[in-house]
């Protein structure tokens, strides 16, 4: 099977699908996933942009409303999470994953799904210490603070993923987990973004939580982006009890530019009699299930529940009876059903609407989902709150004096890193090299289009050597799928066996993408760079916030 990464979407949906087809073509291989590891904006209309948190005269309509409309369809099915530049109010709609338009899936603030066998996790948005702990308590119409506070990740989330137990394949994060820039080539990325190296050699770039998450679930791919650089990792985890060391190798990709390493195809092994569907996974809808009540919408700050004789429960893990119920809730039908509806009105080039304010919908999905498993639709509950606190927080109130004193206070959870305050992971990250201009100065910024010549794809994803904390022998870097488990079906005899001594060969092929096919209708220019294919320049500045202090990827 062979999966398409995606780093940062912005919005460019058309160049993405275009150069998937490229590559199709060029390679003679069907892609068969798409993975967007966040900063996807789907923005659907006028309002959405409003919930967006770039700087207004940067903010574009972008080609997604093609899909939400209908007029296009995704050519390949899509699988996303969130990142920090994103329609908020849209993907509040579907807090644990549904649908944003036909064949695109939104995995929800975390999630776990299955597809063709494979597990695939993902946590959306940032990490931010001061906000961790807090309850999902924002609501559009947004202030400056919930603008950005909305898709900053929350320890309720984290908490939820770390009560998966069963092997997980591959696992999405925006942001990186700190300190994985240790197990690559921490000097090609310094060479490349040199504004990072006090916080790399401090440790202190990057998410704390994704590094616990990184350490608990050990999954064999975890892909990201945020930093808008490829960088590839390969980490060798301490064994668990008796059984052998796990290896995740780790791949951030770019944003989606011309001349940018913004797209991967990774090929893994499929696995038979599996279904051909996107599905439900049972022991996630039963950790969301056993954690229901334990969720907020009020920005107080939570500590998970632990075992120190204060919690009647602090073990959320699900057992077989627990996933059984599911299946049964579901009417033992796992299979994500296509009931995308549209919520707002789609964007209509012919009819802009330039005043249009931010919609705040409950989504039938959600609905329907809640229903069945009985969980609570934490968007409606904080739309219900009303005055008393969803709109009043829309003008800046919502949090006391001491609720802002306390955004480092230590937490009970020993694994809680809200009190972490020299974590380096900035909303917005000013690069200076975000276009590379182009010397002869064509009209629009565009020059002529034809990919085969400059499109790099290397047969061969090349991986750094597995670091480890211990001492390890040298394992394959072929990936090893975790072993058949209820979510997992069984491999092929003898399947998981092959190639196991080569350094990424057959298993773990790719192709990589670093220009962009360019649209059907958009005029042809020569200038001095090759024929290498470019996009207007209307994301140059996108990340340039002029009411933040920091700068955001």
């Amino acid at each position: 099977m062979k999966i398409a990464v995606e780093g940062c979407c912005h919005g460019e949906l058309d160049k993405i699908y275009e150069t998937i087809e490229y590559l199709e073509k060029k390679e003679a291989v069907k892609v068969d996933l798409l993975l967007c590891c966040g900063d996807f904006q789907a923005v659907r209309n006028e309002g959405d942009m409003k919930c967006m948190a770039v700087p207004a005269k940067y903010r574009m309509m972008q080609t997604f409303y093609k899909y939400y409309s209908g007029e296009k369809k995704a050519p390949v099915l899509t699988i996303f999470i969130g990142g920090n530049h994103e329609a908020s109010n849209h993907l509040q709609e579907l807090p644990y994953g549904g649908w944003v338009a036909p064949n695109i899936y939104y995995l929800g603030y975390a999630g776990v799904v299955r597809y063709k066998g494979i597990r695939i996790g993902g946590l959306s948005g940032i990490f931010k210490s001061h906000d961790y702990r807090k309850g999902h308590h924002e609501f559009p119409p947004y202030n400056p603070e919930t603008l950005r506070s909305v898709y900053h990740i929350r320890n309720i989330e984290v908490f939820k993923l770390k009560q998966i137990q069963m092997p997980i394949d591959i696992f999405l994060s925006h942001d990186w987990p700190q300190g994985i820039y240790h197990y690559g080539n921490t000097e090609e990325l310094l060479r490349k973004k040199k504004f990072l190296r006090e916080e790399v050699e401090t440790n202190t770039l990057g998410s704390p939580a994704a590094k616990e998450l990184l350490a608990h679930l050990q999954p064999s791919y975890w892909f990201s982006a945020h930093l808008h650089v490829k960088f590839a990792a390969v980490m060798q985890h301490p064994p668990k009890g008796n059984a052998a060391p796990r290896v995740t190798k780790f791949l951030s990709l770019d944003k989606c530019l011309p001349y940018r390493e913004f797209l991967q195809i990774v090929d893994i092994p499929d696995r038979p009699s599996s279904s051909e569907g996107l599905e439900y996974d049972p022991e996630w809808f039963a950790v969301l299930k056993a954690t229901n009540s334990l969720q907020s919408t009020t920005p107080q700050r939570w500590n998970p529940p632990e075992n120190n004789g204060l919690h009647e429960r602090w073990d959320f893990g699900a057992s077989e009876t627990d996933m059984m119920q599911v299946v049964e809730d579901l009417s033992g039908e796992l299979g994500i059903p296509d009931n995308f509806s549209q919520t707002v009105p789609p964007y209509d080039p012919s009819n802009p609407q330039l005043n249009a304010s931010p919609s705040y919908n409950t989504n039938p999905q959600t609905t329907e989902l809640c229903a069945k498993l009985g969980l609570t639709d934490i968007y409606s509950k904080v739309e219900q709150r009303g005055d008393d606190m969803g709109r009043s927080q829309s003008r800046g109130e919502g949090e006391d004096d001491e609720e802002n004193e306390s955004a480092n206070e230590p937490s009970e959870y020993p694994t809680d890193t809200s009190g972490l305050s020299s974590s380096y992971n900035p909303d917005e990250i000013t690069i200076e090299d975000e276009w590379e201009e182009d010397e002869g100065g064509e009209e629009g910024g565009e020059s002529k289009a034809n990919l085969t010549s400059d499109i790099h794809t290397p047969s061969r994803m090349v991986l750094p050597e597995p670091k480890s904390v211990v001492s390890p022998s040298r394992p394959s870097l072929l990936m090893n799928l975790p072993p058949p488990s209820h979510s997992t079906p069984k491999a092929a005899p003898g399947q998981s066996e092959a190639g196991q001594e080569g350094q990424c060969d057959g298993t773990d092929e790719v192709t990589a993408a670093r220009t962009l096919k360019r649209s059907s209708n958009e005029s042809s220019k020569t200038g001095n760079r090759g024929t290498t294919p470019r996009i207007k320049r209307r994301n140059q500045v996108i990340y340039q916030s002029m009411d933040d202090d920091e700068c955001e990827g």
